[in-house]
C-alpha cells in the first residue's frame, strides 16, 4: 500500500512533508510507509486519504482479490 501512496505523491508532485503537516504523522512514519519499510495501520491510512482528499477505496481499486 505504501508504494501506491508514494507513486500517487510522485505523480502529483506532492512532497512527503505535505503529508507530515496534514496528517500529524511523523516524517519517519511517512517515509517508512512510502518506502515499504513500515506497515500502515487503518488510522494512518485514513489520515493519509483524508489529507489527499481521496476516497478510502482509492488505493484498493487495482488490487486483485482472490
Amino acid at each position: 500500500m505504501g508504494t501506491k501512496i508514494k507513486e500517487y505523491l510522485d505523480a502529483n508532485g506532492i512532497k512527503q512533508a505535505f503529508l507530515v503537516e496534514r496528517t500529524g504523522l511523523s516524517a519517519d512514519k511517512i517515509s517508512g510507509i512510502c518506502t515499504g519499510k513500515r506497515n500502515i495501520d487503518c488510522v494512518e491510512y485514513y489520515k493519509i486519504c483524508k489529507a489527499l482528499n481521496l476516497d478510502l477505496e482509492y488505493f484498493f481499486k487495482d488490487l486483485e482479490v482472490e
